[in-house]
């Protein structure tokens, strides 16, 4: 009597079919002393050459712990002081030629020494070409003979079970090789980054991992490893990669201008929920939601409306707010964009063309002198209106209570700030202090200046 094979019995069956039939660029063999042998290692000798090892040494101001008195707060300020520090991570050859190397921002962030170590022993200062905070990726370059760079993928056609290799330095170790399989795709909302698309693997993924490559079973680049989420920093079997899509998109830009240009489009979304859909009287149950429209914008030229559903974005779907800002994200000043709208039960196709942000400037004395020092930008904020912090003069009221660049205004005194005359009325509420409710780098808190 014949029996069923389990699950994962048929898997390797596949797997090892699959292997078989594997194109030989591949690098895999498939016949060794007329059996198959499934083996990652011909595949990863062409590979690992590039990916290196990133140390960085650099200095940042923090709060000086030898003054927590409160009142000496009151009346001197918060003391800061500088700490040296040493960060460890991975990266990526993408430019054999040029000696481009591709890793995570916050692998070289605040970094005033890079140095980038081959595999073959070979090390070598790095420069920054360009950093992006909002996607965490950074192009670093390096000059240097010999380089071998890895292959891009196409890693909108991942899918989940697909097999991947991650790649990188974990807790300073030379190089570490682990296998697993695409758990999930477009991971977002996970307050890691401004704009999230992960794959998630359960390859595992460590400290020092950040800035790797994460590759399928040809060798072809897939994504730069970034982020685990587990107690502690520990890894439990999810981690996230940026979509080499993504990463190439934006290092394209670092490239060429040293930072990403992002463009503006105009509009204020939210997600579709089954209850707009059923308001809107729309089939479609996925998509973003048009709610304010900037006047003299691209969007109001191409003759978006308040109301319109967004469901596509140059031809790829939009499930939801976050991936059409990615969408509108990854595009340079000047692109053209296709969005496919539904507007009252009928679907019409936009053209619109992405245009230089509009950025309003004050400095903090403008708004209060509790302020002196900073300066503000009214930006869109995921999709709506705010405020940031854009600069900090040292030695000013604002860096001594402790605002950082990048930070963003959600309210003062209680009171919501879109622009920055809120912040000015929010003042005159009280003359004695200010409360501010911050968010900084996915976290938010309560800042409150005397």
């Amino acid at each position: 009597m014949s029996s069923r094979p389990v699950p994962y019995l048929t898997l390797l069956i596949a797997l090892l079919l699959w292997l078989a039939s594997a194109p030989s660029h591949s690098g895999i063999p498939v016949i060794a002393d007329g059996k198959i042998v499934p083996s990652l290692a011909p595949m990863l000798k062409d590979v690992t050459p590039a990916v290196v090892h990133i140390a960085t040494q650099g200095r940042v101001v923090v709060r000086s712990p030898q003054f927590s008195d409160p009142l000496f707060e009151y009346f001197f300020g918060t003391p800061r002081e500088e700490k040296q520090t040493q960060g460890l991570g991975s990266g990526v050859i993408v430019d054999a030629k040029q000696g481009y190397v591709l890793t995570n921002n916050h692998v070289i962030e605040d970094a005033d020494n890079i140095t980038v170590t081959l595999k073959d022993g070979r090390s070598f200062q790095a420069e920054v070409k360009g950093s992006d905070p909002d996607a965490d990726i950074a192009v670093l370059r390096i000059d240097a003979d010999d380089l071998t760079a890895i292959p891009f993928a196409d890693s909108d056609a991942l899918q989940v079970g697909d097999f991947v290799v991650a790649i990188g330095n974990p807790f300073g170790l030379k190089q570490t090789v682990t296998s697993g399989i695409v758990s999930a795709l477009g991971r977002r909302g996970l307050g890691i980054e401004s704009y999230e698309n992960f794959i998630q693997t359960d390859a595992s993924i460590n400290p020092g991992n950040s800035g790797g490559a994460l590759v399928n079973l040809r060798g072809e680049l897939v994504g730069i490893n970034t982020a685990i989420l587990g107690p502690n920093g520990s890894n439990i079997g999810i981690g996230f990669a940026i979509p080499i899509n993504m990463a190439s998109a934006i290092s394209h830009q670092l490239i060429e201008y040293g930072e990403v240009r992002r463009g503006r489009l105009g509009i204020g979304i939210q997600d579709l929920t089954p209850d707009l859909a059923h308001a809107f009287n729309i089939k479609a149950r996925r998509g973003a939601v048009v709610s304010q429209i900037e006047p003299n914008s691209p969007a109001e030229r191409a003759g978006l409306e308040v109301g319109d559903v967004i469901v596509a974005v140059n031809g790829k779907p939009v499930a939801d707010s976050d991936q059409l800002r990615n969408a509108i994200g990854l595009l340079s000043v000047g692109s053209q964009v296709k969005i496919k709208v539904i507007r009252n039960g009928r679907t019409r196709t936009l053209s619109a063309t992405i245009e230089e942000p509009q950025v309003s400037t004050l400095t903090g004395t403008d708004l209060s002198e509790k302020l002196g020092g900073a300066t503000f930008e009214e930006v869109l904020v995921d999709g709506s209106p705010g405020v940031i912090v854009s600069e900090i003069e040292p030695g000013t009221p604002a860096a001594r209570a402790g605002l950082l660049p990048g930070d963003v205004i959600i309210s003062v005194n209680r009171q919501p700030v879109t622009k920055a005359q809120d912040i000015a009325a929010a003042a005159k509420l009280n003359s004695r202090a200010l409360l501010l409710n911050i968010s900084r780098n996915g976290r938010q808190f309560f800042l409150l200046i005397r």
